[in-house]
C-alpha cells in the first residue's frame, strides 16, 4: 500500500518544529507515550485515525505508534490539515493520506485509503471513517474490534446508527467523557473560536452583539468568552432547559428570527443543519459576520447562500463576502467550515492534551476489552476519567484531599 498522499514531503522540517512545540505543552500525552514505548500495548495493532491533522493530533499519532501501533492517518476536514505536519508524520514512517484544500472527492479517497490497511481500531472525529466503512467498505468490519469518537457530531451519527441496528462494533464516546467535554468543548472551543474570529477579522469584540446558536458545552464556552471580551451575547435554542440555563447565565434568549437583525457576529455550534438560513441573512445588518463552530459546514446554509448571492468576492484572507439581493453584504469565515481549525490552529495544546489522553486510553481499553464489549456506543470508563484528571492536576503540581475511611463508610451507609 502507498505510504502517503500528501502535498510535499519537503515541508517536514516545519512540521517537526510545530510538533516539538506542542510536545512541551502536552505532558499527559508525553507520559503515556513513555508508558506505551515501554509496554508496547499496541504491538501489531492496526489503527486508522481521522482527526484534524495538525500538531496536537500528530502527538497522539506518535504516542500510539510508540506503543507499537501501525498508524494510518487522514484528516477530518478539508481545510484543517496542515501540510507540514502531514509531511512530518510521513517522514516518521506513518501512513498519511491528507492535504489542505482537498476536494470532496479527494477527501473521500483519503478516507478510503486510510481504511485500506484493514484497521483493528478506529479513531474518528465526526464519523467519516465509520460512515465510509459501513457504506463503502463493509468487508472491513469483521476485522474492527472497535473505536473511539472524538466529537459531538460523530456521536450523534453513531447513536443514529445504533438506533437503526447497523453499527457493527463498539465505539467509545470519548466526547462524553468528563475530561473531554467539560474542558475541550467548553474552554477549548471558547478560546479557539474567538482566536480565529479575531485574527481573521482584526475587529474588536467589545461593544458588538454576538449571537450564539445553541447552548451545549461548546456554545457555553463561546458565549462565556464573548461575554468576557465585552460583547452583548444573545443565545438561540430549541431546548427549553438549555434556554433557561442560558438566561440564568446572564444572556438574552430569543429566536433566531428575532436575533438575526441584532447580531454583528454569529457563531453556530449545534451539530445540526441550516441553523442560519438565507431568510435570516436577509434581515441581518450589512457586513454581518457568520461563522460555524460545529463539525460539518451545513449549520450555515451555504448552498442556499451561494445560489442567492448577487455577487461573491474575497473580502479578507479566509473571509468570503456575499452580496445579497437586498444589497447588503454577508461575510463568512472559512467557507462556513469549522472556524477554529479551518482558519486558525484549533484548541490550545493543554486542552488537547487531556482530550487525546482520553483518546489514547480509550483505544487501549478497546484493545484490552473488545471481546466483551457489545456493538454500539460505549461510555468512557470512570477509571479513565479519573486517571486523566489526576494526571492533569499532578502536571500542575496540585494536590487534593482524599476521603478518610470514616468518610468512605459514611458515604456508603444508608443508616446515618
Amino acid at each position: 500500500m502507498k505510504q502517503y498522499d500528501i502535498r510535499d514531503i519537503g515541508l517536514a522540517p516545519a512540521g517537526h518544529t510545530k510538533i516539538e512545540w506542542v510536545r512541551h505543552n502536552m505532558p499527559l500525552l508525553a507520559d503515556l507515550e513513555e508508558e506505551f514505548r515501554r509496554d508496547r500495548p499496541f504491538e501489531g495493532v492496526k489503527i486508522s485515525l481521522s482527526v484534524h491533522l495538525e500538531a496536537k493530533t500528530a502527538r497522539l499519532c506518535l504516542a500510539l505508534a510508540a506503543g507499537g501501533a501501525q498508524m494510518s492517518v487522514t484528516g477530518s476536514n478539508v481545510l484543517s490539515t496542515q501540510d507540514d505536519v502531514a509531511a512530518a508524520l510521513a517522514e516518521e514512517g506513518l501512513s498519511v493520506f491528507a492535504y489542505h484544500g482537498a476536494t470532496q472527492e479527494e477527501y473521500d479517497r483519503h478516507i478510503e485509503m486510510c481504511l485500506s490497511h484493514r484497521p483493528n481500531i478506529i479513531i474518528d472525529d465526526g464519523g467519516d471513517l465509520v460512515g465510509m466503512l459501513h457504506t463503502g467498505r463493509p468487508d472491513l468490519a469483521e476485522e474492527v474490534w472497535g473505536g473511539c469518537e472524538e466529537t459531538t457530531t460523530g456521536i450523534i451519527r453513531l447513536k443514529a446508527m445504533e438506533r437503526e441496528g447497523v453499527l457493527k462494533f463498539p465505539m467509545v464516546a470519548v466526547n462524553d467523557a468528563a475530561c473531554k467535554h467539560l474542558f475541550d468543548n467548553r474552554y477549548g472551543t471558547g478560546q479557539s473560536v474567538w482566536d480565529s474570529i479575531m485574527r481573521n477579522t482584526n475587529l474588536i469584540i467589545a461593544s458588538k452583539t454576538v449571537v450564539v446558536v445553541g447552548y451545549g458545552w461548546c456554545s457555553r464556552g463561546i458565549a462565556m468568552r464573548a461575554d468576557a471580551l465585552g460583547a452583548r451575547v444573545i443565545v438561540t435554542e430549541i431546548d427549553p432547559v438549555k434556554a433557561i440555563e442560558a438566561r440564568m447565565d446572564g444572556y438574552e434568549v430569543m429566536t433566531m428570527a428575532k436575533a438575526a437583525p441584532l447580531g454583528d457576529i454569529f457563531v453556530s455550534a449545534t451539530g445540526c443543519c441550516k441553523t442560519i438560513t438565507v431568510e435570516h441573512m436577509m434581515t441581518m445588518k450589512d457586513r454581518a459576520i457568520l461563522t460555524n463552530a460545529g463539525h460539518f459546514n451545513c449549520e450555515i446554509d451555504m448552498d442556499a447562500l451561494e445560489q442567492a448571492a448577487a455577487e461573491k468576492k474575497e473580502t479578507r484572507n479566509n473571509i468570503t463576502g456575499y452580496r445579497l439581493p437586498n444589497g447588503k453584504w454577508i461575510n463568512v469565515i472559512a467557507e462556513g467550515r469549522l472556524v477554529n481549525i479551518a482558519a486558525a490552529d484549533g484548541h490550545p495544546a493543554e486542552i488537547m492534551d487531556m482530550s487525546f489522553a482520553v483518546q489514547a486510553l480509550s483505544a487501549l481499553y478497546i484493545r484490552e476489552h473488545h471481546k466483551e464489549l457489545r456493538s454500539g456506543v460505549v461510555d468512557v470508563s470512570a477509571e479513565i476519567d479519573d486517571r486523566v484528571a489526576r494526571r492533569r492536576l499532578a502536571a500542575w503540581g496540585i494536590e487534593i484531599d482524599r476521603l478518610t475511611d470514616e468518610q468512605e463508610a459514611y458515604l456508603n451507609s444508608w443508616n446515618v
